[in-house]
């Protein structure tokens, strides 16, 4: 801050004590942004998370790795499952399961813990950008957003990539500002986990790659800023490299599976799209701009509508009068649109809602960029020109208060629709209670395509020697069955079509649970 000349002592004592009370209430809003994401992640956290086939996959995997040292080369399979996600998700998360003993709800705690840094990477990114009004309202938008509290929930790779793709945002517009190594170091760490957790995470690389170059090209920069520049650019592709050597090993070990794999996928199109470029796009655009803001767009159509056209409208003027940081601005703005055309050619599934299953989650490298400019835009609103006016200021606090109170009412619940891990422990306890421990014990799943982990795991917990079901083999095997498949199965779970399963083999039901809605584990054994 700069003194007029001949300003007198009271002056300057008036203008340092404004700017303390500026920072003491920053400060205050910080910390109590802080305890919403805290309290909003961590409430009920045991019971708060889905539990299924994913869920059960990742910890066997995590278990192997801090038990038995038999380390990851591959992620989890991607939803087409042809290939992978990267192996660095389960190195992010063996920490915790270190430390828990492969609890689940310990790696669920390291989660829950990567979303209130998210809300802390985006706060501060919002402030180097648009000031310390910007980074409290980003914070408070993303801590109390419930789609983002329930990726915080539960394991599942997209889940890690909020804080991932923060920390890549941070690092660019604060490199940008500053030419410093550490911050575009920080900037491409974060854009190889994200690619990392997961494979749609790769369209972050061209906007951090563009901002990058584009920073040596300035004119304005010095000789020595332009060397650490080029030096981080450097130091950037040797993290992608780095951050791929687990699947190198595994290429050149088999075959270069994961490559022929991912070439057959592209050579048949990449998935199939029910509409047109345009429309897709304008359906991913929907989802993608009211997600952290809204949720799911079919829950609340009209308010996803509107919340779209807000945002829409939002970036469309930020990038035309970007501010006090233009480059930053029109960066966050051109990051949004690209990530949108990416996501359209590369995700077509995107342009199908399908209740219960959370594509969503596939683009939330893109959140922490929806809440910066939203709150960037609220935060213009509320200070024009850097003079505070009445109206803006209430226009911009009657919006807040209706997201966040929007989205406080649809925090997930204290127990998930499955009951969670606790009620995938319960059913496997008693599964093992009922078992002939003299006898082999096989499983299997309904649908055939959906793998059986959720309840693998737990057996495995409780030292139940499991193994796959082949019809005729075994004397008791285990029958997980999931309703929302009735289609592919061809028949109802809970009885008809476990036992048009088994039956031929001589088997009988000893017990049946429904562990979840829809959800039933059937035990047969061989009649006597």
């Amino acid at each position: 801050m700069t003194l007029g000349v001949g300003a007198g002592p009271g002056v300057a004592d008036r203008r340092w004590t404004g700017l303390l009370r500026l920072r003491v209430a920053e400060a205050a809003a910080l910390v109590g942004v802080l305890a919403v994401a805290i309290i909003g992640r961590f409430w009920s956290l045991p019971t708060r998370g889905t539990w299924d086939a994913d869920q059960g996959h990742d910890m066997r995997v995590l278990a192997d790795l801090v038990t038995h040292g038999v380390v990851p080369l591959l992620g989890p399979p991607t939803s087409i499952g042809t290939f992978h996600h990267g192996a660095l998700y389960y190195y992010l998360l063996a920490p915790a399961a270190w430390l828990g003993g492969s609890n689940p709800v310990v790696v669920v705690a390291e989660i829950a813990a990567l979303g209130v840094l998210a809300v802390v990477l985006t706060a501060l990114a919002a402030r180097a950008v648009g000031g310390p009004l910007a980074g409290v309202l980003a914070g408070l938008l993303l801590a109390a957003s419930a789609s983002a509290i329930d990726e915080s929930t539960f394991i599942w790779n997209p889940n890690l990539v909020p804080a991932t793709a923060a920390l890549a945002v941070l690092g660019v517009v604060r490199g940008m500002e500053t030419a410093r190594m550490r911050w575009w170091a920080a900037a491409w760490l974060g854009v190889a986990l994200t690619t990392q957790c997961h494979v749609l995470g790769a369209l972050l690389v061209p906007p951090v790659a563009v901002a990058h170059v584009a920073e040596l090209a300035r004119r304005d920069r010095s000789a020595a800023d332009r060397a650490v520049i080029t030096r981080a650019l450097g130091l950037g592709v040797a993290i992608l490299v780095v951050s791929f050597v687990p699947l190198a090993i595994h290429e050149v070990t088999n075959g270069f599976a994961e490559t022929r794999a991912i070439v057959a996928f592209a050579s048949a199109g990449g998935g199939s799209a029910s509409v047109g470029i345009v429309a897709r796009g304008a359906i991913v655009a929907f989802r993608v701009l009211v997600w952290p803001l809204v949720g799911l767009i079919t829950d609340a159509p009209l308010v996803a509508a509107g919340a779209a056209l807000a945002v829409g409208v939002a970036a469309v003027l930020l990038f035309r009068r970007a501010g006090a940081r233009p480059r930053e601005t029109r960066w966050l703005v051109g990051t949004l649109i690209w990530g949108i055309a990416g996501l359209a050619v590369a995700a077509p599934s995107l342009t199908t809602v399908v209740p219960g299953l959370p594509v969503d989650h596939y683009h939330a490298f893109l959140d922490p960029v929806v809440v910066i400019v939203v709150a960037l835009a609220l935060a213009r609103i509320a200070q024009p020109l850097g003079e505070p006016v009445l109206i803006g200021r209430a226009i911009a606090a009657a919006t807040v208060v209706a997201i966040v109170g929007f989205n406080v009412a649809r925090w997930p619940p204290a127990v998930a629709a499955d009951g969670g891990w606790p009620a995938a422990e319960v059913t496997a306890a008693r599964v093992a209670a009922r078992t002939n421990p003299g006898a082999p014990l096989s499983i299997v799943s309904l649908p055939s395509f959906k793998p059986a982990d959720a309840y693998v795991f737990p057996l495995e917990r409780l030292e139940v020697d499991v193994h796959p079901w082949a019809p005729g083999s075994g004397q008791q095997v285990v029958v997980v069955c999931d309703q929302l498949f009735r289609a592919a199965i061809g028949a109802d779970c809970g009885g008809p079509a476990e036992d048009g399963l088994v039956a031929a083999n001589g088997m009988r039901a000893v017990d049946r649970i429904e562990s979840a809605p829809g959800r039933w584990v059937s035990l047969y054994a061989v009649e006597p």
